[in-house]
């Protein structure tokens, strides 16, 4: 009797295991990235290059890796600190082998302090409601509010191209969020009100470092 060829395949990669690789990807590439915006403040564009060198640059790295990792409100927020902190440590990694001396304690700390806030805005745009208007309100607040502080506090020192882009791309994203994710009244008041005050917030604590 001939016997069929078996059709099994081998079982596909379980879950926990794809949300582990993820999260060493997001480990791995918070540390290269981190050192490229160091080598990139000498290589972008003079229109650009404010990207390495402002607290966006390394803000947007953070929310992408995680939101691409699809780790949920806990995990994001642990993998925001770490991926933050990590992307400063590179950067201070990357600008020692350029023979620059970089102290990353001030902004490892901002990262600790910032990082998991960032991270759950992050896993929250996958949200719906109250959570995306959140989630947004963070993010796109943190782009505006450096957008108005390039083009007003540093606009005599640095090309205003960057802080537009960021500025528009924090608007950007509040508006895709309301159109695709973000239904009623609270929601709706909450990313748009969330937004300003956490733009503003931005703008005065940035302002009183500088």
């Amino acid at each position: 009797m001939i016997t069929a060829p078996s059709t099994q395949t081998s079982p596909a990669p379980s879950g926990t295991f794809l949300r582990a690789i993820r999260l060493g990807a997001v480990v791995l590439l918070s540390v290269l990235l981190g050192g490229a915006t160091s080598w990139a403040q000498g290589s972008l564009p003079s229109e650009l290059s404010s990207f390495a060198n402002s607290a966006s640059g390394w803000t947007v790295l953070t929310a992408l890796l995680v939101f691409w990792s699809r780790a949920r409100t806990a995990p994001a927020a642990l993998l925001g600190a770490v991926s933050f902190v990590l992307l400063v440590l590179g950067y201070a990694v990357a600008s020692q082998l350029r023979g620059l001396w970089y102290d990353p304690l001030f902004f490892s700390a901002v990262g600790l302090a910032a990082g998991p806030l960032v991270g759950i805005a992050a896993s929250w745009l996958r949200a719906t409601g109250v959570r995306a208007a959140l989630g947004v309100a963070i993010l796109a607040g943190i782009g505006v509010g450096e957008g108005v502080y390039g083009l007003t506090f540093v606009r005599e020192t640095t090309s205003p191209v960057y802080w537009s882009v960021i500025g528009v791309a924090g608007l950007a994203l509040l508006v895709g969020l309301l159109v695709r994710r973000i239904r009623g009244t609270l929601p709706v008041v909450l990313a748009t009100g969330g937004t300003a005050v956490v733009a503003m917030a931005f703008v005065v604590a940035y302002s009183s470092l500088g």
